[in-house]
């Protein structure tokens, strides 16, 4: 059994057919779907969704290409102690495109962070392009996953020390990601999860298409790989993690 721990299950692609994503996850041997938000707008939806399935939960965050909003007006209380919002994410800092906006994104994201520790809720973190800052900002007060981990052994090396999870999406099965695997390679099992980031990153052999929930086994495939062990004994580990990152979750 596998959990994909980041779907955007908001986003525009499902658009009514969000019951057959399920069914096709559910044949896979995916039974547990977590859904974050990036656009503060989505957020209403992603509670919707968490309580019409049984088996689907919610991180909630504003992604920083929103930076220069107030988190506290779409993040309130009723939201944040619901029973199936398991964490704050995605938050983050993205450079990608330039940091004209630096400050605005550190604001958003020290924000979040705070909240993140008010209510004592792990954090799904986004880093593109932003390795210094990201370090910089989370310090050993705040626990969670580095979602989607695409950046160096440096980074990886001081988030470990600080007692971070690392999720492995379906760019671990490019091609071109030897480093990557390289890198996931020295994450302690202890320490995996794995996601889809879905509509993105469609895993191989899918690569090119709509990815979603179903896919995440792909990625499952290449990690085992990667760490020497059995499908079966990396599902029993990823499922423990999971658990273990986000206490409040409950598994199918």
């Amino acid at each position: 059994m596998f959990i994909d721990t980041h779907c955007h299950l908001t986003d525009n692609y499902v658009s009514g057919n969000l019951k057959e994503l399920i069914k096709r996850a559910i044949a896979a041997d995916v039974n547990t779907l977590i859904c974050p938000t990036a656009n503060p707008e989505d957020i209403p939806n992603a509670v919707k969704i968490i309580e019409q399935y049984d088996n689907i939960f919610a991180t909630i965050g504003i992604h920083p290409e929103y930076a220069g909003i107030d988190a506290a007006k779409y993040l309130e209380d009723s939201v944040l102690t619901h029973p199936k919002v398991i964490g704050i994410g995605e938050i983050g800092l993205d450079y990608h495109s330039g940091n004209n906006n630096r400050k605005a994104q550190i604001k958003l994201f020290e924000q979040q962070l705070d909240l993140a520790k008010k209510y004592n809720l792990p954090v799904a973190i986004h880093t593109r392009d932003a390795e210094e800052d990201t370090a910089a900002i989370l310090n050993d007060d705040i626990r969670g996953v580095m979602h989607c981990f695409t950046s160096s052994w440096n980074l990886a090396k001081t988030m470990l020390d600080r007692g971070f999870y690392f999720s492995a999406s379906g760019i671990l099965t490019f091609k071109n990601a030897a480093e990557i695997r390289e890198t996931f390679s020295k994450i302690p099992l202890d320490r995996l999860v794995i996601e889809t980031d879905s509509p993105y990153c469609a895993p191989v052999p899918y690569r090119g298409k709509t990815c979603e929930p179903a896919f995440v086994v792909e990625t499952a495939k290449v990690l085992a790989g990667v760490k020497n062990i059995s499908l079966n004994q990396l599902g029993d580990i990823l499922k423990q993690n999971t658990k273990k990152l986000y206490p409040k979750i409950y598994l199918h």
